[in-house]
């Protein structure tokens, strides 16, 4: 059978796969199987193939960055980051219109730069934030639309999991990837804030907030002070790991390492370690990063197949024939992986579609890290586009019975057209995604 058509097929065939249930990584080693049998006419060797896959596909001490960063983030949530940087967040923006909101994104934006998952974040500040924010009178379709929206800041601002796989499938620098992110993340958060704060002044009944007596203000003694204390470990945590990265000390693995030890201490500091605790999340971080390493192994598999169908190099001279600028091409991907991100989660789209989109994007002269972030960027909008939306779900699951999803998608409406503009500002400035690693 023709290469080309092999291709084709196996890229359906996941797609199939993957929307009925099947796991990402049994759908990419099943397809890359069925596609080299295809193309060899041999079941033997791509079995072969696949053992071969399995043991040089990870076998990289670059791939110890994924327990690092998680064992990190496990840490870290453990030791209540998320509660404390929120309080301090909240009680420096509390007495502007809408600061409540705003400091949900600010203490997003700290926790992202903790954790590096969507859904930890969904999850923690689906229990941190809402009920203050209904509390003082916030809307709640609003309140779920801000914890929604600012939660998918921890994909983009580093240590980002999702960067980290990119960097992986991608044979690009992670350290330089998490640089990257860094500017277009600060963007981001700052034109949520802009936002909010336009929606709730031409809106003001979407916010009635209430000054309540049994909350700290400026004004009291000791409230600076205590919100130094109070915030000071997590942002030297943040400070060393990724001060460390950037500035050259550490590599990324190490840079894990080293958060991983400051989130103990910290987690120790707090007196929230115990012995089972310890325990629990170190099988919690041996499940996650095992099951990162599975889809490696099958992503490296799938990787070796298209190469051999030759389907990239065809699709270079496709599009490189078409008479359509660059750009729209570029343009065209992303509205591609927007409408993935609605139906599948994030990592499968990565693992099915870069291995195909990336050898055209550089054959055109495109940087590779630029596509990485906007990429990152087109495909977390689905975390809250329905019918998949995760984070929707996740925190539809966290809050249980006290809300609906179609309230969660409702609200989370003017944060995905905010992010959309974001997007396209990243696409028309690159520089926002490439000065950054140009300075380190």
């Amino acid at each position: 059978m023709d290469p080309f058509v092999v291709g084709l097929i196996s890229i359906l065939l996941i797609l199939v796969t993957v929307i009925i249930g099947v796991h990402i990584a049994i759908a990419l080693a099943l397809a890359s199987l069925i596609g080299l049998w295809l193309m060899a006419g041999d079941p033997v060797m791509p079995v072969q193939m696949l053992g071969s896959a399995a043991f040089h596909g990870v076998f990289d001490y670059v791939y110890s960055v994924v327990p690092m960063f998680v064992l990190m983030g496990f840490l870290a949530n453990l030791s209540g980051a998320a509660e404390e940087a929120y309080d301090a967040a909240a009680a420096l923006l509390r007495r502007y219109l809408g600061g409540l909101a705003i400091a949900t994104v600010a203490a997003n934006a700290v926790f992202a730069a903790i954790t590096g998952i969507s859904i930890a974040s969904a999850a923690v500040f689906s229990k941190v934030s809402l009920n203050p924010m209904l509390h003082h009178g916030y809307d709640k379709k609003f309140s779920l639309g801000t914890i929604a929206g600012s939660s998918i800041l921890g994909m983009l601002i580093p240590p980002s999991v999702l960067l980290i796989l990119f960097g992986i499938v991608a044979q690009e620098s992670i350290g330089a990837l998490f640089t990257a992110g860094i500017l277009p993340g600060i963007v981001l958060a700052v034109v949520y804030s802009a936002g909010i704060f336009l929606m709730v002044k031409f809106r003001p009944d979407l916010v009635q907030a209430k000054r309540k007596a049994d909350l700290k203000t400026e004004a009291e003694p000791g409230f600076r002070l205590g919100l130094v204390f109070k915030t000071g470990p997590i942002f030297l945590l943040i400070v060393v790991v990724l001060g460390g990265l950037y500035a050259g000390f550490f590599t990324p693995t190490e840079a894990g390492a080293v958060g991983a030890f400051g989130a103990l201490v910290l987690a120790l500091g707090k007196r929230r370690l115990t012995a089972r605790t310890l325990w629990n999340i170190l099988l919690e971080t041996g499940y996650v990063t095992a099951g990162i390493l599975f889809i490696l192994v099958a992503a490296g598999m799938y990787s070796r197949m298209l190469t051999i169908s030759g389907l990239p190099n065809r699709l270079c001279d496709i599009l490189a024939a078409l008479p359509l600028p660059p750009m729209l091409i570029i343009g065209f991907f992303m509205i591609i992986l927007i409408l993935l991100g609605a139906i599948l989660d994030s990592a499968s789209i990565i693992l099915i579609t870069i291995p195909i989109m990336l050898p055209v994007v550089t054959a055109m002269g495109y940087n590779p890290i630029w596509f990485g972030i906007i990429s990152i960027m087109a495909i977390e909008t689905g975390l809250i586009t329905p019918p998949f939306g995760i984070v929707v779900y996740t925190m539809k699951a966290t809050l249980g019975h006290e809300v609906n999803v179609e309230e969660i998608f409702r609200g989370s409406v003017p944060f995905l057209i905010m992010m959309f503009l974001v997007l396209g500002l990243v696409m028309a400035c690159p520089w926002l995604a490439l000065w950054l690693p140009g300075k380190v």
